[in-house]
């Protein structure tokens, strides 16, 4: 989460209006086939129904799902959800939300959530891009994060990589102004298509000030993943741009 979010207490949002979403044919996930633990079976069955959030919900008031007003992150695809559950326990003042399709990272989360008794965390078991559309209201959000999506790394597949033009707009009008959108990924390539997307972008400005890329924030925790790539000399590259209108 970024440390210099804006005050949450801005009365100036405007809730009314959905934009329309980004034309929807190609999705930048793909479903797989898992076999649930017993752990991730109890966080669906069990804890879901105190802290999941349906598309069916329809356009959330925030202020009512958490109980107060605080600064609010999105993360995108958080997968088992050891970094998202790190920065909500660290981080008690601010409300995160957790989008992930995959029922064993969701169960996992939520079966974790539970047990460390966290209450500043939600979760949505949906497409991004129809809750970021439906369900949060425009300039609600201080971040959104995009932590290591799929590359998609064959060139006839790049069409299937969630960061494209019309996702970055939509997220810039669920950002406050001031609001940050970061993007990290271990792949090169795809970090240069995050750039050349954000250059073009209308709206954000990079928070770097030489070339496109930040050093790793402390905010962001080091996944185990990352820990191994480390290793192996992988790199990983952070890009994190604020919303300037």
């Amino acid at each position: 989460m970024n440390n210099d979010r804006l005050n949450a207490d801005d009365p100036g949002q405007d809730t009314s209006t959905v934009a329309e979403p980004p034309r929807r044919g190609i999705k930048s996930y793909v479903l797989r086939a898992g076999r649930m633990t017993a752990a991730q079976q109890r966080g669906l069955d069990e804890v879901w129904p105190q802290l999941g959030l349906k598309l069916e919900d329809g356009l959330l008031d925030l202020d009512a799902v958490f109980g107060r007003r605080a600064p609010r992150v999105v993360e995108i695809g958080f997968g088992m959800g050891a970094s998202l559950i790190e920065q909500a326990e660290t981080h008690p003042d601010t409300d995160f939300i957790g989008i992930e399709v995959h029922a064993p990272g969701v169960g996992k989360l939520l079966d974790e959530v539970d047990k460390r008794g966290l209450t500043n965390l939600r979760v949505y078991r949906d497409d991004a891009l129809e809750v970021l559309t439906r369900c949060l209201p425009e300039a609600s959000l201080d971040g959104l994060q995009l932590f290591f999506p799929d590359p998609w790394p064959k060139k006839k597949h790049h069409k299937r990589r969630i960061v494209q033009p019309a996702f970055v707009e939509l997220v810039r009008t669920r950002l406050k102004p001031g609001g940050t959108l970061h993007m990290a990924t271990d792949w090169e390539a795809y970090a240069e298509h995050m750039a050349e997307v954000m250059a073009e972008a209308p709206g954000f400005r990079n928070t770097s000030s030489e070339g496109p890329y930040v050093p790793r924030p402390e905010f962001r925790p080091l996944t185990k993943f990352e820990h191994r790539g480390a290793r192996l000399g992988h790199g990983v590259w952070d890009l994190i741009y604020r919303r300037s209108e």
